[in-house]
């Protein structure tokens, strides 16, 4: 059985039957994937309210005892035994790791203690994939020297990875804030004109933004949550532009601290601001449409050339073809 195994991996045409119907199943998931996916909006705000739960929780507690206790989920019980017997905070922990967590979208202590174990377990698991392939299934007729030189270079790709999808997910994280935030902004500035305070602004923006960009009305709902029950309202938006991570956002923030410090009018402020934010989005996009012809040359060269002439020289060819 295993040997049949080790002939079926080694065959190439049995390789090339099972990655084409690999992409065949991923074909079909990638069609079927937005018909069955559910509305995420419902699932985030539900986690914001128990955010703001815990938010109002921990200040009451504060008030009735006169000290600070955060009511954290508690992370799973083997991540944290991990974690606490090889002092993982110590050694893979980083100094902004908890604000890369937060930026793209997890919070709480459970998010750092998975994070701190992913950054030990991955190096294992992708060492130990790789010296098994390497060193009993396949082993491309390499030496050993640049056989490990491969699994070293897999346990470098082990430690990388959970950065990676961090990275990835807070730059998918910041795109859908980008996209929607000068239509938020427009919101709040026509709530602020009729008369709402800033907390009825947030929360009216977070309900209508919600289904167009859900971390955006995420964090709306948590600055909110923060601005009700943290003592200065300087923090909530501090906060809000350390969790997004983008400037625009900062920036709205700080026009927020100075209205809220000096009693200035914020209408003003927030419509440049949402200029701004609307000529930066158009920027984005144009510099995207800018880099197209060079991206599309490789694929036309590799796909529509051949077809091209394929179609133009093919009746010509049949033709000679026929006369011989």
């Amino acid at each position: 059985m295993v040997e049949q195994i080790f002939r079926t991996i080694n065959d190439p045409h049995a390789m090339a039957a099972l990655l084409a119907g690999i992409a065949a199943i991923a074909t079909v998931l990638t069609f079927a994937m937005p018909l069955l996916a559910g509305n995420p909006l419902d699932k985030r705000m539900k986690a914001v309210a128990t955010e703001r739960s815990k938010i109002r929780a921990r200040e009451r507690e504060r008030l009735a005892r006169g000290e600070r206790r955060g009511l954290k989920r508690e992370p799973k019980a083997y991540m944290q035994n991990i974690v606490s017997q090889f002092n993982l905070t110590k050694h893979l922990g980083t100094e902004d790791a908890k604000e890369r967590l937060q930026m793209a979208g997890y919070r709480g202590q459970s998010a750092m203690v998975a994070f701190l174990f992913f950054r030990l377990v991955a190096p294992l698991v992708f060492l130990a994939c790789a010296l098994f392939y390497l060193f009993v299934i396949n082993d491309f007729g390499l030496s050993s020297l640049i056989r490990i030189g491969g699994v070293v270079f897999a346990a470098y790709l082990g430690v990388k990875a959970p950065e990676l999808f961090l990275k990835n997910q807070t730059q998918k994280r910041q795109s859908s804030i980008k996209k929607a935030f000068p239509d938020a902004l427009d919101l709040m500035l026509i709530c602020v004109e009729s008369g709402m305070s800033i907390e009825a602004a947030f929360r009216k923006v977070a309900d209508e933004i919600g289904s167009q960009s859900v971390p955006l009305a995420e964090e709306l709902t948590l600055a909110m949550a923060e601005m009700a029950y943290l003592q200065d309202r300087r923090l909530a938006y501090e906060n809000l532009g350390l969790r997004t991570g983008l400037e625009n956002v900062k920036a709205v923030g700080t026009a927020l601290i100075q209205a809220d410090k000096y009693g200035t009018p914020i209408g003003q402020a927030l419509r440049v601001l949402a200029q701004d934010s609307r000529d930066t989005r158009m920027a984005d996009a144009e510099k995207k449409a800018a880099g197209l012809p060079p991206k599309l040359t490789v694929p036309m060269i590799v796909f529509f050339l051949p077809v091209i002439f394929i179609v133009i020289l093919g009746p010509a060819y049949i033709q000679v073809m026929a006369v011989r």
